[in-house]
């Protein structure tokens, strides 16, 4: 069982930065791939970006290449995702996902392909 815990949403003007943090419990956190998704408001939960458990793979949404990064630190069991030049349209509730399964080269896309979620972190960006 891994319990993930999101942090460092917030309120940010259009341009600005935000690093969000996801937390994991548990001591198999290395052989987790770890995800972001987002929801905004009246729209489904879509793929963001996400890292293998070797940290060799990353794979990103196209609407965030370039301005998004994820990062892991297995060492304190935490995974980041920094955002910058934020836009209005990434304003949405931004959860951490983990994924079990896979070698550790799988990156899952798909919210499927995750077993575990947090409660999500909100984000708002202003115009």
């Amino acid at each position: 069982q891994v319990q993930l815990v999101e942090s460092g949403g917030g309120l940010v003007q259009a341009g600005g930065s935000l690093r969000l943090s996801c937390s994991a419990s548990g001591r198999t956190f290395s052989t987790y791939a770890m995800g972001w998704f987002r929801q905004a408001p009246g729209k489904e939960r879509e793929f963001v970006s996400a890292v293998s458990s070797s940290g060799g793979n990353i794979y990103w949404h196209d609407s965030v290449r370039g301005r998004f990064t994820i990062s892991r630190d297995n060492a304190k069991n935490t995974v980041h995702l920094q955002m910058n030049s934020l836009k209005p349209e990434d304003t949405a509730v931004y959860y951490c996902a983990a994924s079990g399964r896979g070698d550790s080269d799988y990156v899952p896309v798909l919210e499927h392909g995750y077993d575990y979620w947090g409660q999500g972190t909100q984000v708002t960006v202003s115009s």
